[in-house]
């Protein structure tokens, strides 16, 4: 019954607000008098709570909590580009440096098919007489007319008088100056040598060469294989740097950050870096590195397939 009596009530309050004051309807004083008693009788907080909850999900609805799409992670690159120039690891101590269409091979090994997704050389730079470095084969398959060859003495002995036509030998110490049509380029000789005792066999002073190149306002050193000796310490305002470590050829990783900490690259690239043993650590050589000095990118590019 009470609910009958509340629904007559709200619905006689509703009319007359809505209804025009000249057709106002008036009840008889009894009636009005009976419904107010019976609404008085009622609890209203439930109905007032009502309302209130209605009101706030009209009003204020609840905001939905959508997570931001992750952004998608970027492919891995396998090779880095500074200042328009691109350097991309072939295998071991082998790559291919490309600038405003002028490419650089250097050790170039592993036969023809190893360069299949590069231009014919302009330039190729050799650093010693081992296999992991010179290949005459590899050579004669991608070696074109215009291709200068430029590398130490050791090297022009082992090559047919075929290769040795474009071959320009270079001393330690000395630098070179070259020329295409479309950029400028100089090549230093850096000495390569083993200090330890037990190493001086695999590389002795004065027979390999690193190199410092540069091109396009960029100074880019390639140790060749070396031990952290004094004259790649004394380097000066090297932008990249690739530099070896594996053992028992060159050195360890220790002895690598410690050469690197000295003459500070602004971004080095271990390459070299396998040994009898297996991989040196290069994640090591990046710790050891960073700690030294912040400032020092340490780039890790894949120098070996499934590695």
């Amino acid at each position: 019954m009470k609910n009958i009596f509340i629904t007559t009530a709200i619905a006689l309050l509703l009319f007359n607000c809505k209804s025009d004051k000249k057709h106002e309807f008036i009840e008889p004083v009894e009636e009005i008098v009976a419904d107010t008693i019976l609404v008085e009788e009622i609890d209203e907080k439930p109905i007032i709570d009502t309302i209130m909850k209605i009101e706030e999900v009209t009003e204020k609805p609840k905001k939905q909590n959508i997570k931001a799409a992750s952004k998608p992670k970027e492919p891995f690159k396998n090779y880095l580009i500074e200042s328009d120039i691109k350097i991309t690891p072939i295998k071991h101590g082998t790559l291919v440096i490309d600038y405003n269409g002028t490419t650089i091979y250097v050790d170039p090994v592993g036969g023809i098919d190893a360069f299949n997704q590069h231009k014919a050389p302009n330039f190729i730079l050799i650093t010693d007489i081992h296999g992991d470095h010179l290949s005459v084969e590899t050579l004669n398959a991608v070696n074109t007319g215009n291709t200068i060859i430029i590398g130490p003495k050791a090297v022009k002995e082992k090559l047919p008088q075929s290769l040795q036509k474009n071959f320009t030998t270079l001393f330690s110490g000395l630098s070179r100056s070259f020329s295409t049509s479309k950029m400028a380029l100089e090549v230093e000789g850096i000495p390569m040598y083993n200090l330890r005792e037990e190493a001086k066999q695999y590389h002795p002073k004065g027979r390999g060469l690193g190199y410092v190149i540069s091109m396009n306002n960029k100074r880019i050193y390639i140790s060749g294989d070396t031990e952290d000796i004094f004259e790649m310490r004394q380097l000066k305002n090297i932008d990249i740097a690739l530099v070896c470590m594996n053992l028992p050829y060159t050195m360890t990783v220790e002895s690598a950050a410690s050469a690197v900490l000295d003459f500070k690259p602004k971004k080095v690239l271990p390459y070299h870096y396998k040994g009898t043993n297996g991989f040196s650590n290069v994640s090591r050589f990046k710790t050891l590195v960073n700690k030294g000095n912040n400032q020092i990118k340490v780039v890790q590019l894949n120098w070996y397939e499934g590695s």
